[in-house]
């Protein structure tokens, strides 16, 4: 096996994942503090083509020099928008017929190897703080919560990771059944 060279992977460029169609995925980083977290879920995010990021409360927006070390460009790529307030984003995307889930551990979540996102239905997905998590309010307002099932001894994965697991798998299955 031959390594292939970056001019061989046939990648977009700007314009043309601007014109695709994208993944009926929407990422929602509510309170993130790192902000190479914050790049890592946009450089996934290009890669699956998600449709939009919003970045809530006090994670920080492009542009940003540490956000662009992980984030590679994809935060000229991916749509985002900066809101205040999550609660306000999740009654916005409610409004728009939107499924919303927070990735959290509670009771009775769905893990995600359970999930099985709507056909033809847009996803929101909520990320919350690296400490405290996806907040209670915005739980209260979800559709319902997708929990990552883990059997080690740690009691959560890093954001970014969780972001890649989460967005692969909805990604996986929302191509299958089109």
């Amino acid at each position: 096996m031959r390594k292939l060279a970056n001019a061989e992977l046939d990648r977009k460029n700007i314009n043309e994942f601007k014109e695709a169609q994208k993944t009926p995925i929407i990422i929602v980083l509510d309170d993130i503090r790192s902000l190479h977290n914050i790049g890592s879920v946009f450089r996934t995010s290009d890669a699956f083509l998600i449709e939009k990021i919003y970045l809530c409360g006090i994670t920080a927006t492009p542009p940003n020099k540490e956000i662009h070390k992980t984030a590679l460009g994809a935060t000229e790529t991916v749509a985002w928008e900066y809101a205040n307030n999550v609660l306000d984003i999740i009654q916005l995307l409610k409004s728009e017929k939107i499924k919303v889930f927070a990735i959290e551990q509670t009771e009775n979540a769905v893990m995600l190897d359970n999930f099985q996102p709507e056909t033809h239905s847009k996803h929101a997905l909520i990320f919350g703080n690296e400490v405290k998590g996806v907040s209670q309010e915005a739980i209260n307002l979800s559709d319902g919560v997708i929990e990552i099932p883990q059997l080690g001894s740690k009691h959560s994965l890093n954001i970014s990771v969780s972001a890649g697991i989460v967005i692969w798998d909805l990604f996986q299955k929302i191509t299958a059944s089109n």
